[in-house]
């Protein structure tokens, strides 16, 4: 399993991610709005500014203060790692 950092030593799972997205607009607040409501919701900011969030195939929801496209370069980073550990393998 990989573990993408997203921020103050928090990870995520990278197979378990579906969309790195931008909390600005509507609909995505609503989502966010809803899990917070069901319980689903993961505040990993710190209290800083939410600048992405996470939607991962458990229907989870993270918050975290790193930008889109942080959390996309950390994220081809640990693909990339796993394509050269299976290189190494064979």
């Amino acid at each position: 399993m990989k573990l993408v950092n997203i921020g103050f030593g928090n990870m995520i799972s990278a197979e378990r991610l579906v969309a790195i997205v931008s909390p600005d607009s509507a609909p995505i607040k609503r989502i966010v709005q809803e899990a917070k409501e069901k319980g689903t919701l993961i505040d990993a900011t710190h209290g800083r500014r939410t600048r992405a969030v996470i939607i991962t195939d458990s229907d989870l929801i993270i918050l975290t203060y790193l930008q889109s496209e942080t959390v996309a370069a950390r994220l081809e980073d640990t693909e990339a790692d796993t394509a050269d550990e299976e290189a190494d393998d064979e």
